[in-house]
């Protein structure tokens, strides 16, 4: 009898469509989070299960946002429940579901092939395969390093047990783009600390590039020899990581509830910071309730961007808004095809991109509509929220505390979608099935 439903549920597993299979990893992980969160060595201070629920989703999706002070309700075993749902959904659907399937001795079927395949943009299921190794090295290598390097910071303020565990737990959760925090106050009273301030978005940026463009960094040398998408997320994340840093200094540089009162030097970190954390980091050095609309406005934009496809960060994606540019380009210069470094980018893509940026917006839009229908507050806190669940960014205005029960449930929904959604829709996408009957064109007028 055991062996039976256990061949049945073997065939289940396989033979389901991956999207599926994925989110249900995804749920179950999240679902065994918050059991283990409501058991009582892991709770400093008692809460509730739907407490709960939410630190585990918002940990499994790496976002970050909160609705329980960490440092204050969760003890040292609590902390590391969280730490390990966030280094688990860090990991990424795709990575997490061939270790599992892997452990678990479980065949990875031709439609899970293709779809892996398709996500981490490798010919084979071996090379797949290959990538996971390279990546797991390359997440132990990065969060030790950054372990030793906050250490630094950490142990002289909170003692060597202390000091270590708050290095390890925050480079966790900045490698994976989480946001959560071990210590009391954050990260606000290291604003101008520069190991703090330049440890941390560094995690940020490499976890954000994507484990495709980390693994091809590991192995190519030359800038000629990277792939377009490499070239793309490098490029773009340069550019965003810029112009952020440069529009927050001149808009902050004077508020003085951020930035105002501190010196030069402690504007810079500050600046360079909070310029690279709102593509989903989620950590922050300045009360983000105290920014100016316009600056909170700009974050907005950085949240649904957000980081690199296959990276532990979400949101639309770089190369994703990237190529909706270029297909702009192209449009305007009457051109019927997008070009980059000497390469063309086909149309198809350019549709998939179109699909994933509708669908984003019409997500966020949607969750701002029921969260206004049952909270009153000011309209830009709730689009904050909503636009730094979808992006599982973390950052928040103060406005995470203020939910009840039906806007936790649009906020956990809207982080899941955030962080399955793209992939479950690039999988649709991906699958292309021949149209049977063609149609004659015609013309319909746009603009």
């Amino acid at each position: 009898m055991v062996a039976s439903l256990k061949r049945r549920l073997m065939r289940t597993v396989v033979q389901a469509p991956p999207p599926l299979v994925l989110a249900a990893l995804y749920a179950a992980l999240i679902g065994l989070g918050t059991l283990g969160l409501m058991q009582p060595p892991a709770q400093k201070l008692p809460f509730g299960w739907g407490d709960a629920l939410f630190t585990a989703a918002s940990a499994v999706t790496v976002t970050g946002l909160g609705v329980i002070d960490v440092a204050g309700h969760l003890s040292l075993a609590g902390q590391a429940i969280v730490a390990t749902l966030i280094q688990l959904g860090g990991l990424g659907l795709m990575t997490f579901s061939v270790l599992v399937l892997s452990a678990l001795g479980l065949p990875v079927g031709l439609t899970h092939s293709s779809f892996l395949r398709e996500d981490l943009n490798q010919t084979s299921i071996g090379e797949v395969l290959r990538l996971v190794r390279v990546i797991l090295r390359v997440v132990l290598i990065c969060e030790l390093a950054g372990t030793a390097v906050l250490a630094l910071a950490f142990v002289p303020v909170h003692g060597l047990a202390g000091g270590l565990w708050h290095a390890l737990f925050q480079a966790v959760s900045a490698f994976n783009n989480a946001g959560f925090s071990s210590m009391p106050d954050g990260l606000l009273p290291w604003v101008g600390d520069p190991l703090v301030n330049l440890s941390l978005p560094a995690l940020f940026i490499v976890g954000g590039l994507g484990y495709g463009v980390l693994t091809e960094l590991v192995r190519v040398r030359s800038w000629r020899r990277y792939s377009l998408h490499a070239k793309l997320m490098l490029l773009g994340t340069g550019v965003l990581i810029l112009g952020a840093v440069l529009i927050f200094a001149a808009l902050e540089w004077r508020n003085p509830a951020t930035l105002g009162p501190l010196g030069t030097g402690e504007k810079l970190l500050a600046s360079w910071f909070q310029g690279v954390t709102p593509r989903t980091a989620g950590f922050n050095t300045v009360d983000i309730a105290k920014l100016e609309d316009s600056t909170t406005t700009l974050f907005m934009a950085l949240m649904l961007i957000g980081a690199g496809p296959t990276s532990t960060g979400g949101g639309i994606k770089v190369t994703t808004i990237i190529v909706m540019a270029l297909a702009t380009v192209a449009f305007f210069r009457r051109q019927t095809e997008m070009h980059a470094f000497g390469r063309s980018i086909a149309l198809d893509q350019a549709l998939k991109a179109m699909a994933l940026t509708a669908i984003s917006v019409v997500v966020v839009f949607t969750g701002v509509f029921l969260l206004t229908l049952s909270h009153q507050g000011d309209f830009i806190d709730i689009a904050f929220e909503v636009a730094s669940a979808f992006g599982t960014v973390g950052l928040s205005r103060g406005f995470t505390g203020h939910l009840d029960g039906f806007g936790r449930a649009v906020i956990i929904v809207i982080m899941f979608v955030g962080r399955v959604g793209p992939l479950t829709l690039g999988f649709f996408l991906a699958t292309r099935q021949p149209a049977r009957v063609r149609y004659p064109p015609t013309e319909v007028y746009l603009g």
